[in-house]
């Protein structure tokens, strides 16, 4: 459904392992661990949706969800690695660069399912297997439809510039969200920190997630979004919210979120099954439909009314490249936005 392009800028240090079929001997293995933890920076109501809908396919098996943002996921399971007490069975983040880490310190377990490998496009399965792209996203400019008129509206970030925006303006933040932070390295990158320098003197409203700036679109609190989820906007706008979704001149940042197994999950059977079941052609489809992510997974449809993400203009990201400027992008972000 989604077009090839955004890639692991990893080299492939080792073959991946075969892929990994469904079979009874897993099934059963798993129902006896009884229960999984899922940590993810996926918004609740998609998290928990997967979980009881994998806890129908499969009575007896309990998911725990852990949701936060994906830095502080990130955090989360730094904290655990350095007590030594391992909680985190399957892990999907919204950076990308997270897992380049993970592997680096050889915290993942090298499993590929079977729908992943057959479905996905090869660039979307990680060095040595270790982790595949579970879902992809957008962090799009937006507007108030009932405060901005469309041909009023800015149609590229440099247009978030002009001082008719001043104080009207939301953004996320990077040290909490894996989806601005994405977008914050991708746009440092190609528009430069100057960009971010000339933003903040826009008195811009600084929230957490990336749901956030969508949310307060939709309640007339802003009229104008530098950055958030489309996915939150694409679903308030099919609710009736008046919101609007702008692809930039320049591009827009795409976000693809990996996930993957941990080597000391305590219920490694389980973990192998969710994340299994992640990408099969239900669970990908019901990412899509409910919740406006988007799918690299080859069966699934796009929900008609939403533009393709072939016909968007896209800014990729280097989860290389995020991974090792991870402090000073962070550090730069908050000398700008003091935030």
């Amino acid at each position: 459904m989604l077009a090839a392009g955004a890639v692991f800028a990893e080299p492939l240090a080792a073959a991946a392992p075969e892929p990994t079929p469904l079979s009874p001997a897993l099934i059963q293995a798993a129902r006896k661990e009884g229960t999984l933890a899922f940590y993810t920076g996926m918004e609740i109501p998609v998290a928990e949706g997967l979980s009881k809908a994998f806890e129908a396919k499969y009575p007896g098996i309990k998911v725990r969800v852990r949701r936060s943002g994906a830095e502080r996921v990130f955090q989360r399971i730094d904290k655990e690695e350095e007590i030594r007490i391992h909680e985190v069975d399957v892990v999907c983040s919204t950076d990308a660069g997270h897992f380049v880490r993970w592997r680096r310190e050889d915290l993942l377990a090298p499993f590929l399912p079977e729908d992943a490998a057959r479905h996905l496009p090869a660039e979307q399965i990680g060095a040595d297997g270790m982790y595949a792209t579970a879902f992809a996203s957008l962090s799009p400019i937006g507007y108030n439809t009932n405060l901005v008129k469309p041909e009023d509206a800015p149609t590229t970030f440099a247009d978030l510039l002009d001082p008719k925006w001043h104080g009207k303006i939301v953004k996320g933040n990077p040290d909490y969200s894996g989806t601005i932070f994405t977008a914050t390295f991708a746009l440092a990158r190609d528009l430069g920190w100057s960009y971010f320098e000339r933003l903040a003197q826009q008195k811009v409203v600084q929230v957490q997630s990336s749901r956030d700036p969508p949310n307060r679109l939709a309640s007339g609190e802003s009229a104008v979004q530098a950055d958030g989820a489309r996915s939150e906007l694409l679903l308030l706008r099919e609710r009736g919210a008046p919101v609007e979704v702008v692809y930039a001149g320049e591009g827009t940042p795409l976000i693809i979120a990996p996930s993957a197994v941990f080597k000391a999950a305590p219920s490694p059977n389980a973990a192998r099954l969710f994340q299994s079941f992640l990408f099969s052609i239900e669970a990908q489809q019901s990412l899509v439909d409910t919740s406006g992510l988007c799918s690299f997974h080859g069966l699934v449809k796009e929900k008609a009314g939403r533009r393709p993400l072939s016909a968007i203009k896209l800014i990729k990201s280097d989860p290389e490249a995020m991974e090792r400027q991870r402090e000073d992008i962070k550090a730069r972000y908050r000398s700008i936005f003091g935030a």
